[in-house]
């Protein structure tokens, strides 16, 4: 067997206006803008990826911003909510900042013993802050966030199913343990120090999810270039259809479409952000991975400027 999945690598999503995604999310929740790139299966989208200083693995929030697209649904056979770390003590702090930028956001709850703010992007895409003790000390980027306020990465993701227990055995396969349950939510945790939380919600008589603006695409978990194959094989032997090893230049992928319906990746922690841009200069101008550099021209042409807008 591989060695057990540590925890999330990267959530990517549906947004619609680039220029409100990126000012929303660098601006209001202080993340960084590391990679400025494309979709590399539809070269005319953008796709933005925001992170900590250096873009770890286990920070990465990246977007495909369809500038027009339709709201999806979101429901059964998708990731429900996304949900960002934060430090023990910071919820305060972040409702005041939430309701100061006039974000959609619910009143903070208690789950499993954890203090959590609910809110939405601008898209209505949900997502939660989760205020922890072991929060780590992470890299924060140079933001308007306060340091000790500041996101570290995530904590975990919600997914909606019709039925848990198929999607709940590769979790387990993967290295995660059931640790909590409340109702219809049952909690899976890894060993990893972000990103290491799957909240199973089963809703049998939910609708299912559609996909587009607001709706998360697939989410991501972190494997080795070593152990990247033999998680392909052990996926065959579970008998679900993943797809080849894809260099996407920054790591390599394969994707599979897990029993409960929802777009899991397996993405390998190397090379990094950092492989083709100097870290100090992450996320300033258009990276594009060495086999599409001969169409850039095309490329830029067929791109929307990319400046930050309102999230009004």
């Amino acid at each position: 067997m591989p060695k057990a999945v540590p925890g999330i690598h990267h959530v990517t999503a549906i947004g619609s206006d680039p220029g409100r995604n990126l000012a929303f999310y660098t601006e209001t929740l202080g993340l960084r803008l590391v990679k400025r790139s494309v979709n590399q299966d539809d070269v005319s989208v953008y796709h933005l990826f925001y992170g900590d200083r250096s873009g770890t693995p286990g920070t990465s929030m990246t977007f495909f911003p369809y500038p027009g697209a339709r709201s999806g649904r979101v429901g059964t056979g998708q990731v429900n909510t996304v949900s960002f770390l934060v430090p023990e003590g910071s919820i305060d702090y972040w409702v005041d900042r939430l309701e100061e930028a006039e974000v959609d956001a619910e009143e903070p709850r208690h789950r499993f013993g954890d203090r959590v703010l609910p809110f939405r992007d601008p898209d209505g895409l949900p997502l939660e802050l989760v205020a922890r003790p072991d929060a780590p000390a992470g890299d924060p980027p140079s933001c308007p966030v306060p340091d000790e306020n500041a996101i570290r990465g995530f904590f975990g993701v919600t997914l909606s199913l019709s039925t848990a227990g198929p999607t709940a055995n590769l979790l387990k396969t993967m290295g995660y343990r059931e640790t909590d349950a409340e109702r219809n939510r049952r909690r899976y945790e890894s060993d990893g120090d972000r990103g290491y939380v799957v909240d199973l919600l089963e809703e049998p008589n939910a609708p299912r999810g559609m996909p587009g603006a607001g709706t998360v695409h697939h989410v991501a978990f972190r494997t080795t270039e070593a152990d990247q194959p033999e998680w392909r094989d052990v996926l065959i032997e579970q008998g679900l259809r993943p797809t080849e090893v894809i260099d996407r230049k920054w790591f390599k992928s394969v994707y599979v479409r897990e029993r409960g319906g929802v777009l899991f990746e397996f993405a390998t922690d190397t090379p990094g952000y950092a492989v083709d841009e100097d870290r100090d200069e992450l996320g300033e101008r258009l990276v594009l991975p060495e086999w599409l550099e001969d169409r850039r021209d095309e490329i830029e042409a067929g791109l929307p400027e990319l400046s930050v807008r309102s999230s009004d």
